[in-house]
């Protein structure tokens, strides 16, 4: 009787369903749990509302990856501590391996004063609440008419984007801790905010700014050049920017709402080649009505693994293979030992570092390291497989756990499209877990 291995990766993003392709097509079995009920994880819920091209194509993907006869997806499923499962639930039901692709959900913050204030959120927060994530979807945003975004990277586009053409602001204040050349985000993707760029104030900035600029050898005049356009902000909405600035207190007003942010402005140093920001003990204040961090992500630590400083602890050692095994092995630094079994890859294994091709390729080679640590490993007969699958239907079943396969997943895709035709708009969601668990009852009643 032929034996296969029986593998869980935890998270259905990017990174979660590329592995468990490479997982299938070496003949393995996938049980894929994802929290959410859809999978797609930041491709479904990351990516702008509006780029249809790239979240249908990036659909129609996972749709085929997930048609494998071999993947069993359990979507609508936690895991981690007082969750409705633990890595020691799984690690005691005894896989092959455990895939851990849950990506950052942790939440990182300044650590400044004033910032549990009303009115300071995290970009990941926003960014779910626009693209209908539940719980996200359903909570209550309070944005005002001025916003300051702390970072300048693609995040900080995207959610000027939904604050200037969807909200319709009237003031986005860009906070960063350099000068416009250390800008992260990429010069096609802030087209899209570029016509509210209020041109004489950003002229103004640049040369409040000179003097620490001309220190480490930068050449204004071509700064000037490239960052100040012509013309007035389209619809009087302003986007600005505050450079050289570190953010130091969020002030509220006698409600707690947001009423200002105190930075400290630096200065630039260069360092190694690259330019570094220093505070100068100088202060100044932005009035705005809300805060939003655009910083990164880091892991969420109640997952179960072993955790420092936003990420999962990985395997100190170096082994000399090409992809590195011990990049993505979890690494346990009291016991000194690694997980045996255990993988974590995508996010969770380097939180926030570049977009889909970037968490695909990684998961990829990741699932290198998991193959090779599979084929020298016994697997089990279809009956022992069957009989772990059962095992996590079990727990799910005694907790209460609402379980959506990847048919659940089809019958409610078709209801969302349909919806979407009827109001002639390419996409639709549900905004509540609910709502579409109700949808898929009805749909499996009615036959």
């Amino acid at each position: 009787m032929s034996k296969q291995h029986l593998v869980a990766v935890i998270g259905a993003g990017p990174a979660g369903i590329y592995g468990t392709r490479k997982l299938a097509e070496a003949g393995h079995r996938v049980v894929l749990l994802n929290r959410d009920i859809k999978p797609g994880g930041l491709a479904e819920y990351g990516i702008f509302v509006d780029k249809e091209k790239m979240k249908t194509g990036l659909r129609k993907q996972f749709k085929k990856i997930l048609s494998d006869p071999k993947v069993f997806y359990l979507g609508h499923v936690s895991v981690g501590h007082d969750q409705a499962l633990t890595l020691a639930d799984l690690k005691q039901i005894g896989l092959s391996a455990i895939v851990v692709t849950a990506g950052a959900q942790g939440t990182k913050k300044l650590g400044i004063p004033g910032e549990e204030s009303v009115g300071v959120y995290h970009a990941k927060d926003v960014v779910y609440h626009y693209n209908s994530l539940p719980p996200f979807s359903q909570r209550n945003f309070e944005i005002g008419r001025r916003v300051a975004i702390i970072g300048m990277g693609n995040v900080m586009v995207d959610i000027g984007n939904w604050l200037l053409n969807h909200k319709k602001i009237d003031q986005v204040v860009v906070v960063a801790r350099r000068g416009p050349l250390e800008k992260a985000y990429d010069d096609s993707e802030f087209e899209v905010i570029e016509q509210y760029l209020d041109n004489l104030e950003m002229k103004k900035e640049i040369e409040r700014i000179r003097p620490q600029l001309t220190a480490v050898g930068q050449n204004i005049d071509q700064i000037i050049e490239k960052f100040v356009k012509q013309g007035e902000p389209a619809e009087g909405r302003r986007l600005q920017f505050r450079y050289l600035c570190s953010p130091t207190k969020v002030i509220a007003d006698d409600r707690g709402r947001v009423a200002a942010l105190e930075v400290e402005e630096n200065e630039l140093i260069l360092q190694d080649g690259r330019t570094v920001a220093k505070g100068t003990g100088k202060h100044a204040q932005i009035e705005v009505d809300c805060v939003i961090y655009a910083i990164g992500d880091q892991v969420d630590a109640s997952l179960g693994l072993p955790f420092s400083r936003g990420v999962f602890v990985t395997n100190p050692g170096k082994l000399l293979a090409d992809p590195n095994p011990a990049a993505y092995q979890p690494y346990d630094p009291e016991a000194a030992r690694v997980l045996e079994g255990i993988y974590v890859a995508g996010w969770s294994r380097n939180a926030s570092v570049g977009l889909v091709g970037v968490a695909k390729q990684d998961a990829e080679r990741g699932m290198k390291v998991v193959n090779e640590y599979l084929s020298a490993k016994e697997g089990f007969t279809p009956g022992e497989m069957e009989a772990k699958i059962e095992a996590i239907l079990g727990i799910l079943d005694k907790k209460g756990v609402s379980v959506v396969t990847k048919e659940d997943v089809e019958i409610l895709e078709s209801v969302e499209n349909e919806e979407a035709r009827n109001r002639k708009t390419w996409d639709f969601k549900f905004i509540t877990d609910d709502q579409m668990l109700q949808v898929i009852r009805e749909r499996k009643a009615a036959g």
